[in-house]
C-alpha cells in the first residue's frame, strides 16, 4: 500500500514591484533544506517539509502533519532564468523578476 502524502496549503501574499512580484508563503518549520521549488513550463511547485529534529521535541502541536505544497502558474512576463528563492523563520520569499521588455521605462522628454 502507497502512504497517502496529506499536503498543508501555506498562506501566500503576492506584492508587485517595479522590477516583478514578491511571493511570500507561510511554511512554519520549513529550514533552507527541507524547501523544494520546481519549475516546469509555466508552473511554480513550492515544497517545504518540516525538519526531523523539530518534530522530536514537539510536545504539543495544533498544525497538522504532513508537507506544504502550494501550485502557482508563472504569468509568461516573468523571467524564469531569475527567479530566486529564500527562506527565514519560516516564511519562503521568492522574487520573480520581470523580463526586460516588460518593465516600464520612462521616455525623457525634448
Amino acid at each position: 500500500a502507497t502512504e497517502r502524502v496529506n499536503y498543508l496549503v501555506p498562506a501566500v501574499s503576492i506584492e508587485e514591484t517595479g522590477e516583478g512580484y514578491l511571493l511570500q508563503a507561510d511554511m512554519p518549520g520549513v529550514a533552507k533544506d527541507g524547501l523544494e521549488v520546481f519549475l516546469e513550463q509555466n508552473e511554480l511547485t513550492l515544497i517545504g517539509r518540516r525538519g526531523k529534529a523539530e518534530a522530536e521535541h514537539v510536545h504539543y502541536r495544533e498544525s497538522q502533519d504532513g508537507e506544504y505544497r502550494r501550485v502557482f502558474e508563472v504569468n509568461p512576463e516573468i523571467d524564469v532564468e531569475k527567479i530566486a528563492a529564500r527562506v527565514e523563520d519560516g516564511v519562503v520569499t521568492l522574487t520573480l523578476a520581470k523580463r526586460e521588455q516588460v518593465k516600464p521605462r520612462r521616455i525623457t522628454v525634448a
